[in-house]
């Protein structure tokens, strides 16, 4: 995936039940030309199917499709294994996998699964190291030393497979300035979008960050995790009191992403349902077989 490719996909949380509805989404998607899916990574949850045992599935069942966790439970993985992972997922499928990361947001389950809790700025730190890391045990190349304060490796070969794209899910702003310095993409948190002041606040600290570091800003993507009603008949207000959007009809999707992509940078949109949970078929049926591809279009036709 190019800095520059408008990306579309869906997000899941699913259940073991959930798995043949899963499958059959995955399956939907990957025919009709979506880009990628994610699944959520809380592997306190026992009910939850493993992220990545889920996505080496769901990948392996699809021709195109691109998976990632949205975003890695990274306390609970460490970063040398999740390198092996990542790598051999990319190397199975045609690279078809982003490394969704994230320094750990409930941390009183994360604990209870017997990782070592973290104060809020070791778990950033933490997190940065482990996107180096990462991105070092990929690519080939001799064997890696790496001596962090939280991860070390000693003479490790890395994997002959290039990296995946990393793309975290950062809120604060030490953590938005961890993006800047080494990933590739951004996930706004709580869904915020490019009407949001979160994003109107967060996504400079990414780019000032990037900058500093000599990095272009604009090989940052910004992807927005994006629930809401797929509508038959246009709202008269597809947006709430507070500014958040609701959904309408799929020519008011299509208005607002294309919007979202020229005006304001956007670079990828995976849907969820209003409730920011999976999406149902049918309204991943109109988001797959009518706006990605109007919004694309749309978008093509603007391009110099």
């Amino acid at each position: 995936m190019s800095a520059r490719e408008v990306v579309f996909g869906f997000g899941a949380h699913s259940t073991i039940g959930d798995a043949p509805e899963l499958l059959d989404m995955a399956r939907l998607a990957d025919r009709e030309g979506l880009d990628l899916f994610s699944l959520s990574d809380h592997p306190y949850v026992g009910q939850r199917l493993d992220a990545y045992a889920a996505l080496g599935f769901v990948i392996g069942r699809t021709q195109r499709l691109a998976g990632f966790a949205n975003v890695s439970n990274l306390p609970t993985r460490p970063p040398a294994m999740l390198a092996r992972t990542v790598t051999s997922l990319a190397a199975l499928s045609g690279g078809r996998v982003v490394l969704g990361m994230g320094a750990g947001g409930l941390w009183e389950r994360i604990a209870d699964m017997g990782v070592a809790r973290l104060s809020p700025s070791d778990a950033v730190d933490a997190f940065e190291e482990a996107i180096v890391l990462v991105k070092k045990l990929s690519g080939g190349g001799p064997p890696v030393t790496f001596e962090g304060r939280h991860y070390r490796v000693n003479q490790i070969e890395p994997a002959p497979v290039a990296p995946p794209p990393v793309w975290t899910g950062s809120v604060g702003r030490k953590s938005l300035a961890a993006t800047g310095r080494v990933a590739d993409g951004w996930i706004p948190g709580h869904a915020a979008d490019w009407a949001s002041e979160r994003y109107r606040a967060s996504r400079p600290v990414i780019d000032e960050a990037a900058a500093a570091a000599g990095r272009d800003p604009r090989e940052i993507r910004t992807v927005f995790n994006f629930p809401g009603h797929i509508t038959d008949r246009p709202l008269a207000a597809t947006r709430d009191r507070d500014g958040r959007w609701v959904g309408g009809s799929t020519g008011q999707w299509i208005e607002e992403l294309t919007a979202a992509v020229l005006q304001h940078g956007a670079s990828g949109f995976m849907l969820f349902s209003p409730r920011g949970g999976t999406p149902d078929l049918p309204s991943l049926a109109r988001w797959a077989g009518e706006i990605a591809p109007a919004v694309r279009e749309a978008v093509a036709k603007d391009a110099p």
